[in-house]
Order: C-alpha cells, then sequence, then structure tokens
C-alpha cells in the first residue's frame, strides 16, 4: 500500500497554473511578451497614483523646454525621452497616457466579449427563430464599417472615454457572438451534452456549467488578440482628432500632437508609437501561445519543451 501511494504521489498530475507557467517558458517570444505586457500593466497601475508621485510633470508646461531633445540625462531621468512642443517630459505623459489607453482596450474588450458571448451561447442553443433574430442584428452591425460607426457617433455624442469605450465595444460584438455561437452549435451535438439533458439538466444549467468552459479557451485566445485591434482603432481615432481629447491622453494622441513635428521632433511621435507597436506584437505573440497551449491536440509539444526545462 506504501509503495502503490508513493507511486500514485510521484505520478500525479500538476497543476494547471504550474502547466501553463512551464508551456510559458518553453516558448521564449512568448515569455518575453508576457514579461513586457506585465510591464506596461505595472505602468498602468503607477499612473494611478502618477499625481502623487510625478506632480505635475506630465501637465506643467515649460516653453524653455519645448521639442528638448531625447537622452539628455542632465535634466533627470525623467526628461530622458525628451519633451513635447508644450516642454512637457514626454516619459511621465507616455506613463499617463498608458492607463487610458489600457482603459479603453480593456472596457471594450470587456464589454464586447461578454455581450457577444451570451448573444452567441443564446443563439447557438435556442430555436431557429431566437437564432434568426439574433444573427441579423449581428449582420447589421457588421454591414457598417467600425471605423465609421465611431466616427459618427463620436462626432454627435462627443469624445470621452466612456463613449469611445461604448462605441468599440460594440462593433466589436459581432466577433464574439459568430465565434460563440459556431463553437456552441458544434459542442452541443456532443455525448456529454446529450447525457446531461437525460439527466434532467436545465438548458441553464447546461449552457453555464458544461457548454461555456468548452469555449472560454477560443473566447480568452480571441479577446488577447482582439486587445491589440481595440488598442490601434482607439489610437486611430485619436489620431484623427476625434478620440480622447485634451487635458486626458492617450498614446495615439501623443502620436497626432507630434506628427507636425516630424521633420525636425521625431521623438514626439516616436516613443508612443514604439509602445504601441510593442504592446500589439507582445499581444499577438501571447494569443498565438495561447491558442496553441489551449488547445490539448497541439500543446504537447509545449508541454515536452516545458518538462525539459522544468
Amino acid at each position: 500500500m506504501t509503495l502503490q501511494t508513493a507511486d500514485t504521489v510521484g505520478t500525479e498530475e500538476p497543476r494547471f497554473a504550474t502547466r501553463m507557467f512551464r508551456m510559458l517558458l518553453a516558448d521564449k517570444f512568448a515569455l518575453g511578451a508576457a514579461i513586457f505586457l506585465l510591464f506596461v500593466l505595472i505602468i498602468a497601475i503607477i499612473a494611478i497614483i502618477g499625481p502623487t508621485w510625478l506632480g505635475d510633470l506630465a501637465t506643467k508646461q515649460n516653453l524653455r523646454g519645448r521639442n528638448a531633445v531625447p537622452f539628455d540625462w542632465e535634466r533627470g531621468w525623467v526628461w530622458w525621452m525628451g519633451a513635447d512642443a508644450l516642454g512637457r517630459p514626454l516619459l511621465a505623459r507616455i506613463i499617463v497616457a498608458t492607463q487610458n489607453t489600457l482603459m479603453v482596450a480593456a472596457g471594450a474588450v470587456a464589454l464586447s466579449a461578454t455581450v457577444g458571448t451570451f448573444l452567441g451561447l443564446v443563439a447557438g442553443f435556442s430555436s431557429p427563430r431566437v437564432n434568426q433574430i439574433i444573427m441579423r442584428l449581428a449582420d447589421v452591425i457588421m454591414s457598417f464599417p467600425s471605423l465609421l460607426i465611431a466616427v459618427i457617433v463620436l462626432y454627435i455624442l462627443g469624445s470621452s472615454i466612456l463613449n469611445l469605450m461604448l462605441v468599440l465595444a460594440i462593433t466589436r460584438i459581432p466577433v464574439y457572438l459568430r465565434t460563440t455561437r459556431a463553437e456552441v452549435l458544434e459542442i452541443r451535438e456532443r455525448m456529454f451534452v446529450q447525457a446531461a439533458r437525460v439527466m434532467g439538466a436545465s438548458s441553464k444549467r447546461i449552457l453555464f456549467r458544461h457548454i461555456l468552459p468548452v469555449v472560454l479557451p477560443t473566447l480568452t485566445t480571441l479577446a488577447t488578440l482582439d486587445f491589440a485591434y481595440v488598442m490601434l482603432a482607439e489610437s486611430a481615432l485619436s489620431f484623427l482628432g476625434i478620440g480622447i481629447q485634451p487635458p486626458e491622453i492617450t498614446w495615439g494622441l501623443m502620436i497626432s500632437q507630434g506628427r507636425q513635428y516630424l521633420t525636425n521632433a521625431w521623438w514626439l511621435s516616436f516613443w508612443p508609437g514604439l509602445a504601441i507597436i510593442l504592446t500589439t506584437m507582445s499581444l499577438n505573440l501571447l494569443s498565438n501561445w495561447l491558442r496553441i497551449a489551449l488547445d490539448p491536440v497541439q500543446r504537447w509539444r509545449l508541454e515536452m519543451k516545458g518538462r525539459k526545462n522544468g
């Protein structure tokens, strides 16, 4: 009995978090992307206490230091990225802008994923009539270009963080709706769903206890990829001048404010543009890793590398 117990303990499967961490270590690009995104998240958290930590550096004008060149260490660490056309240090402004940029993207993705997933579950599991109504609603939203809808709505209602978040969320709902519906149509025919129905489980229980956990890995990968898209859409709207308006600041707005100085002060648009590029690239790499790590058919490659590293 003692030997059997020891063998059982020795072959016990590691926890889900441990297996995911080992698979992350096995993919160096995904590991680097995760570290960078964690760094960006820490900056966003720091931006919450920015007024206490940075004072008014991000908003105080200093015309004597306008368009100050980067890497000037004599003025202090906060000036190493240079200053904008009003003499405000770019590093302090990027830290503050990180919070707004991630807030809009995270809020839009969370709202669109929640609404789209719920409607997709209902459409895929309900009667054909309800399915057709929901899908025609998705077709109506998808028939208009997402940026065009955002431009019209923001022009009418005005530019604010909440309006921008809602507009971007509405335009992304069909993506989650159609993906969830397609998954549900296939999963509802599996044996475990039929067994749950025979045992008397309600439709609500089958949807949220049996089908939703199977769909979540796909939606998680999609949300990670969609986060980058929404962030780029927000930057494009801010660049066009109809996104978030001063005194609020985002990376896209910083690029827009620096475009007229590209010939003599390239750093005004370069640093926020670099932040957008690195963040979206990291999200794409992490999304690709999630697609493999959450797929039981493909993740054995990462698990093999993880065991060698671990």
